[in-house]
């Protein structure tokens, strides 16, 4: 009897649909049922071969061999997952298969995955695809009644690999272009680049900011306060004597109300998530990390089947989901939310219709929760908040606007005008479930009742001195809006409209901030993000069109044209080889230097150079300035473990058997001893090891039970 292969991206969710076509037996690597075996990559299984492949001349790094322009691009086998490869590839030849479905997760990068398997394998078997949102069960089911012809995907795969192709020319070419010209790990590219030279630039505005001075009089008139304003309603004043002499005259003054104006307004619920919404408010308000919440969102669509699938950019839902909303309603009616649902539906409060566009839905609708009610005593503390965040914003959308009337009193007192504001709660609507405060409501205090008319007497004058503030230094959220929406930076106006998602894609932006981080081009440093001298001067001597989102709204434009058939994947490819062949040209011809200057007196013990000093995202490491020698010493890692004297975090310190755990307050303590104290708290080895684990891996966490008996246990026999 004839089977269909099932191809999946990863081995939990191969899983899954095994589970679900009713597949039960197999071997390493794969499932088999009666109708279908499934099986999966792991990730990507194959890639673009690196140069060394296509001659030896490409194993030295040097100018002469630049550019590398291979005739044909070949694919190999990634090393480490060679094995399931194997696994994958026999299947694909066994003669019981007759066709295959492609169900890695659909989208660009999802058909590249699977598509270079296929081609690697030499496969030419029928393809059908799996295009679903979700991992439940229904789903699934659905999906598998609905599988679409391979080949309306064939232009999604081909403008895949002409991302692919173009990233690997030009990553490749200026990478070694720039580290042989500046004898450095430098790199370029055009999401990286571009992404850096945000930071950069930005930091750059913040140095040459000549902070002002100014003074705001506000008059404490009891129940309320009042702000001077001149005749064009500003309320800074530059010079202090006269702020001071202002102050003065009002005191004690009778302040009268001379008009009212009360403006009635409304506010919308918040759209539904996309991933790079979330990962900004996951990180304002957790701390969370792109990557982060990348990774838990990940879990919560492939373990818990709670939430739909998250690498996605669009914050609409098609039509076709309606139907379903009174079971989400019905998963998600657990905890605080029961009584909310249970409201919603004895009123059957239909869903905003704001949320509604087909036109808006890309390769997948917003990120919502799934029909699946979710298991939530398993979760994490973290997978929990970011569970509930989406869910708080799928309730939001079922309520009415958030209504409120503003007032504005205005009143003179001793010849000058002042002004209050504040704000009454008409209809709380959606805030009921979702309390975002906006910078408005922020500024605004509770009035009392107020008429024409009214006088009040100043009982106190405020006098405060503020400076004029440089703009803010990116957090990995501010950036992440930047990433997604770039256009601002981009002067032509036609090709501003092709930027698309922006720079990267949602499933990507995390791994760019994180890779900036990993090059040391920059630090973080609390929630911000700054860039470190290697990271400026690579923007300083990159060619100028890789600094610039520019860049990518073309190259976004032409993947677009190649997916609908109106640019050629050819014509496309030529292009790139040619753009890559002048960007060379200009790296080898730049007289900028780059100069290290975070050289340490530390001799390399593998080559004898000086080491460079490089603030990592996890700690602090030396780094050998040789770029072939490439050796690396840990000296310090910033840990969540916490000081048993003064609850700072404390920092790891050394390599192998001296590590020492070290406090600012004078804490020191072996790491071995510092396990031990952790078992003679009353935890188990298992749970030792994973606490440890977690410092290690440096995720955030709460103080668990075991912490803080660490702790006390340390106390008592200090």
């Amino acid at each position: 009897m004839s089977k269909t292969l099932v191809l999946a991206e990863k081995p939990s969710v191969g899983r899954e649909l095994a589970r679900v076509l009713g597949c039960q037996t197999g071997g390493a690597g794969y499932l088999e049922g009666s109708r279908y075996i499934v099986t999966w990559a792991l990730g990507h299984l194959v890639t673009l071969a690196e140069p060394e492949k296509y001659g030896e001349q490409y194993k030295t790094w040097n100018m002469e061999s630049l550019p590398i322009m291979p005739e044909k691009m070949e694919l190999v086998v990634i090393p480490e997952s060679a094995r399931q490869f194997g696994v994958v590839k026999k299947l694909l030849h066994d003669p019981r298969v007759d066709n295959l479905v492609i169900a890695t997760d659909a989208g660009r990068e999802g058909e590249l995955v699977a598509r270079w398997i296929l081609q690697k394998a030499g496969c030419q078997k029928p393809i059908k695809r799996l295009w679903i949102s979700s991992q439940t069960d229904r789903a699934i089911r659905q999906g598998f009644n609905d599988l679409k012809d391979g080949r309306l995907y064939d232009s999604l795969y081909r403008s895949a690999q002409a991302r692919a192709e173009a990233d690997w020319l030009v990553g490749f070419n200026v990478t070694r272009a720039l580290t042989v010209r500046h004898n450095a790990q430098l790199s370029g590219g055009r999401v990286q680049t571009p992404t850096l030279a945000l930071i950069v630039r930005r930091e750059d505005e913040i140095r040459k900011f000549i902070p002002k001075d100014y003074w705001l009089v506000r008059a404490d008139l009891g129940k309320f306060f009042a702000t001077w304003k001149d005749g064009q309603g500003k309320s800074q004043i530059s010079d202090r004597s006269t702020a001071e002499a202002l102050a003065e005259k009002i005191k004690g003054a009778n302040f009268r109300v001379t008009d009212i104006r009360r403006t009635p307004k409304s506010t919308p619920p918040p759209a539904l998530y996309d991933l790079t919404e979330l990962q900004r408010d996951a990180n304002k308000l957790y701390g969370f990390s792109a990557k982060d919440t990348l990774n838990i969102m990940q879990r919560l669509y492939e373990q818990y089947h709670a939430l739909t699938y998250p690498r996605t950019d669009s914050r609409y839902l098609p039509a076709d989901v309606l139907p379903t909303m009174d079971e989400r309603l019905q998963a998600v009616a657990v905890g605080e939310f029961a009584p909310l649902v249970r409201e919603l539906r004895t009123k059957h409060a239909p869903l905003n219709r704001a949320c509604i566009n087909d036109a808006k839905v890309t390769d997948h609708h917003a990120i919502i929760p799934t029909e699946e009610r979710a298991d939530t005593v398993r979760m994490t503390s973290e997978e929990k908040k970011i569970y509930m965040l989406v869910v708080k914003r799928f309730l939001a959308n079922f309520y009415s606007d958030y209504r409120f009337e503003t007032i504005r009193a205005e009143l003179t007192a001793m010849g000058e005008s002042f002004s209050s504001q504040g704000r009454i709660e008409l209809d709380t609507g959606w805030r009921a479930v979702e309390r975002l405060e906006d910078e408005e409501e922020a500024d605004e205090q509770v009035l009392p009742t107020l008429a024409v008319g009214n006088t009040f007497l100043c009982e106190n004058v405020q006098l405060k001195a503020q400076k004029t503030a440089p703009p803010a230094r990116y957090t990995e959220a501010s950036l992440l809006a930047d990433m997604e929406n770039p256009a601002k930076y981009i002067k032509d106006t036609e090709l501003r409209g092709y930027i698309g998602g922006g720079l990267g894609t949602p499933a990507t932006r995390a791994d760019i901030i994180e890779k900036l981080q990993s090059a040391f081009y920059v630090e973080k440093r609390g929630t911000t993000l700054i860039p470190t001298s290697k990271g400026i001067q690579l923007i300083q001597i990159v060619p100028s069109e890789l600094r610039e989102p520019l860049l990518t709204a073309a190259w976004e434009r032409k993947l677009e044209g190649i997916r609908d058939g109106s640019v050629r994947f050819d014509g496309f490819v030529k292009e790139i080889r040619g753009y890559t062949k002048e960007l060379v040209k200009r790296v080898a011809e730049d007289d900028v230097q780059y100069v290290h200057d975070n050289l340490t007196r530390t001799p390399c013990p593998k080559c004898g150079k000086m080491m460079l000093e490089v603030k990592g995202k996890r700690g602090t490491m030396l780094v050998c300035q040789d770029r072939t020698c490439g050796e690396r010493i840990s000296v310090s890692l910033e840990t969540n473990a916490r000081c048993p004297e003064c609850r700072k975090k404390l920092e790891l310190f050394g390599e192998g058997e001296k590590r020492t755990y070290v406090c600012r307050c004078g804490f020191r303590e072996r790491a071995d001893k510092f396990r031990e104290r952790y078992a003679q708290a009353g935890a188990s080895k298992a749970a030792v090891r994973e606490y440890m684990k977690q410092q290690e891996r440096q995720q955030p966490q709460e103080e668990s039970a075991f912490a803080i008996a660490l702790r006390k246990a340390m106390e008592q026999q200090r």
